[in-house]
């Protein structure tokens, strides 16, 4: 069992996103059976749900004449517009029914807010609205943030980077995630992921890894 310096973040492992759902990631279901064995290994698990209202602003539907994958600059900045996904106590929004982690001890609910959205299980996209998980994992002692789940170049990347910002170690464990790929978003998540120190790793590297205690080249 890892640290309890470590905690692993599992990130809108979701029926949306899987293939099929409102807003589908190739091969997201393919996740499902990394993470589970991964989670085995902590004894610390968070899990984040997007959860939407059905009025949300990303969503393009709620925009006329506008098409999901629009751009719109909103108060707080460059908003890609989505399809309808993740609406709050729907099927869509449930997280995969094979995603065995019981254990888990938080759920951080993220894009509540109609008028912002959220990529980051730390911060919503005005930049400004903490969804309090930094705080909580401060107060338990969390050192070192592993990070997994749909999608690498969205929400995955954003929680990798707010988490480095708020001044936790942090690796992305490349083979538990599945990326959109939006006009290139994941080869720029990665330059930013690497600047900002975040840590590339794949699944099989993460014992070792913490064995060794350092998560950094």
């Amino acid at each position: 069992m890892k640290d309890a310096d470590d905690v692993l973040l599992v990130i809108d492992v979701q029926n949306d996103f899987m293939p099929g759902g409102a807003l589908a990631v190739a091969h997201g279901d393919e996740v499902v059976p990394v993470i589970n064995r991964l989670a085995r290994g902590f004894s610390h698990v968070v899990l984040t749900q997007d959860w939407h209202p059905a009025a949300h602003i990303s969503f393009a539907a709620n925009h006329a004449g506008r098409s999901p994958f629009d751009m719109l600059t909103l108060p707080y900045g460059e908003q890609v517009l989505w399809p309808t996904h993740c609406v709050q106590d729907t099927p869509g929004a449930a997280l995969h029914r094979d995603l065995d982690i019981a254990h888990a001890r938080a759920v951080i609910r993220k894009g509540h807010h109609a008028g912002v959205d959220s990529y980051s299980a730390f911060l919503e996209a005005d930049r400004k609205t903490p969804t309090g998980l930094g705080g909580y994992l401060r107060e338990v002692g969390v050192k070192r943030v592993w990070c997994c789940g749909l999608a690498t170049d969205y929400c995955v990347a954003w929680s990798a980077l707010d988490a480095r910002a708020a001044g936790f170690e942090v690796a992305l464990i490349e083979d538990a995630s599945r990326a959109i790929d939006l006009n290139g978003s994941l080869e720029a998540a990665w330059r930013h992921l690497h600047a900002a120190g975040v840590k590339r790793v794949q699944a099989a590297d993460l014992h070792s890894t913490l064995e060794a205690g350092d998560m950094h080249d």
